[in-house]
């Protein structure tokens, strides 16, 4: 037998996508509340070397053109942090350059260490993120948390780094973005003994259980289920669960909003419903990016609605309510 061959990559025109069948112009906008945007256009330069975009801006505003991309929460959470982190942050402050460089979108970043990095975080990374707080493009703390899935970092030592950091984003009042991965007990004592229960927190990526969830909603009012394109895969039923118990909720209040923000893990989590409106693509996406969004949104609508009699949410409608969540959120 013949050796198989790689599995190919997708031509780069399939990166631009077409408008979600949902998608009417002038719909709610598009808030990607946790991206990664260096790593995605590393991602980009790395499987398609010679692309057309030979820089952060021309992706960003290329890529996203036309799809109604209002902002985005960048996220740096590395030890030590990429030291690319202020240019890219002063390229936003000015309106010349939000349209010029970032094709009209609002940048916003989060600044933190995840738990993977732990064991790498020295009074030296504390003094860059402390800086980048007064920064007035910063909006957040994170990501941070524990994840006992990989332990790339010993557990004490994600814990101290997590409670280290924790109190240094309540002290400036700065909203948490949040990690947290086969974590709970730990996770649930370290939040309620350390931060307020009015803070504002953002659990990112969410794949715990839909207990976990239901008490942390409950315990702190301003927190917020961060769902990516993980939503859609089959290998995932947690976060599914969640939507699922909101959405019952609903039969007793039918205008109460999903307690959700939109998010893509860029470049990870490619939604995986996205390739029936992908003509002709052969092959999985090597990234994500924050226009597909919608289609996470669709498959949140629709299983938002599994529990109830007469369906109320749809595409148009997870947008609105994720885009006035993170608005609460994040101020974005």
């Amino acid at each position: 037998m013949g050796k198989k061959s790689k599995s190919s990559v997708p031509a780069e025109e399939h990166l631009i996508l077409p408008r979600h069948p949902a998608r009417v112009p002038g719909g709610a906008p598009i808030v990607d509340t946790h991206t990664h945007l260096i790593s995605t256009f590393t991602a980009y330069r790395s499987k398609y070397k010679a692309g057309n975009h030979t820089t952060v801006f021309d992706f960003v505003r290329e890529v996203y053109r036309g799809h109604g991309v209002d902002a985005i929460v960048d996220v740096y959470c590395e030890a030590p942090e990429h030291e690319t982190w202020k240019e890219i942050a002063d390229s936003a402050l000015t309106e010349e350059d939000k349209k010029g460089k970032w094709g009209g979108l609002e940048y916003w970043f989060v600044m933190g260490v995840h738990p993977h990095e732990a064991k790498n975080y020295t009074d030296e990374v504390e003094r860059t993120i402390l800086e980048a707080m007064s920064h007035p493009r910063c909006v957040g703390w994170g990501e941070m948390g524990l994840d006992y899935h990989y332990d790339n970092s010993p557990r004490e030592i994600q814990q101290e780094v997590f409670i280290r950091q924790l109190k240094h984003a309540v002290r400036l009042g700065k909203p948490l973005t949040t990690h947290t991965r086969e974590a709970e007990e730990d996770s649930e004592r370290i939040l309620k003994e350390h931060v307020p229960r009015d803070h504002r927190i953002h659990i990112h990526c969410y794949t715990d259980s839909p207990e976990w969830a239901a008490r942390m909603l409950d315990h702190f009012p301003s927190l917020y289920i961060g769902i990516t394109g993980v939503i859609t895969y089959s290998t995932n039923l947690n976060t599914s669960e969640v939507i699922r118990r909101m959405g019952a909720l609903s039969d007793k209040d039918p205008s109460a909003p999903l307690r959700i923000i939109l998010e893509t893990d860029a470049p990870f989590m490619t939604p995986s419903n996205i390739y029936s409106s992908l003509k002709d693509c052969k092959g999985r996406l090597p990234l994500s990016h924050s226009a597909m969004i919608p289609w996470t949104a669709e498959w949140t609508a629709n299983v938002a609605n599994e529990r109830i009699g007469e369906p109320r949410w749809d595409t148009e409608r997870v947008m609105r309510e994720s885009r006035e969540n993170a608005r609460k959120m994040y101020g974005v």
